[in-house]
């Protein structure tokens, strides 16, 4: 199955890769590996803003963390001219969740992206990854990403 195919069969739709903040690019291509910048929580209604465990549970940082994987993918398939399906592998994720000192639960937020690319992706999905807390991180959101990709 295509991978516009299984994400359309999870219900979604990529977005158009979101344009960069500041001044950087959204995504480098050197050799066979794609390196996109880091994409923030966002949906629909905006930016998903918040600091676990102090007014965000562990779940609500992992549909945050979602939300990045399919911006991710939006980048990803930018990278790639327009063609996803050169996808090769998902190597590494990098995972940054604006918390709270003692909160320690910064792998189960990261999970939603990791899960979510495994489900969309399958084995193409599996990756290695980092997750981190960030004492802030811009406009408040709750999380970002940062992943590196094989294409062909």
């Amino acid at each position: 199955m295509s991978i516009e195919a299984r994400l359309a069969e999870l219900g979604v739709i990529l977005p158009e890769a979101p344009a960069p903040a500041a001044n950087y690019v959204p995504w480098v291509r050197t050799g066979n590996l794609l390196f996109v910048s880091g994409q923030i929580a966002a949906n629909a209604d905006g930016f998903i803003t918040g600091k676990l465990g102090e007014n965000m549970t562990a779940e609500d940082g992992a549909i945050a963390a979602k939300a990045c994987a399919i911006s991710l993918l939006a980048q990803l398939k930018a990278g790639c001219d327009g063609d996803i399906e050169r996808l090769v592998r998902v190597v590494k994720l990098i995972g940054f969740v604006n918390s709270t000192p003692d909160f320690g639960d910064q792998p189960k937020v990261i999970n939603g992206c990791s899960d979510f690319m495994v489900e969309a992706l399958g084995n193409k999905g599996r990756h290695s990854r980092s997750a981190v807390s960030a004492a802030s991180l811009p406009f408040g959101v709750a999380v970002e990403i940062e992943g590196i990709f094989e294409i062909s």
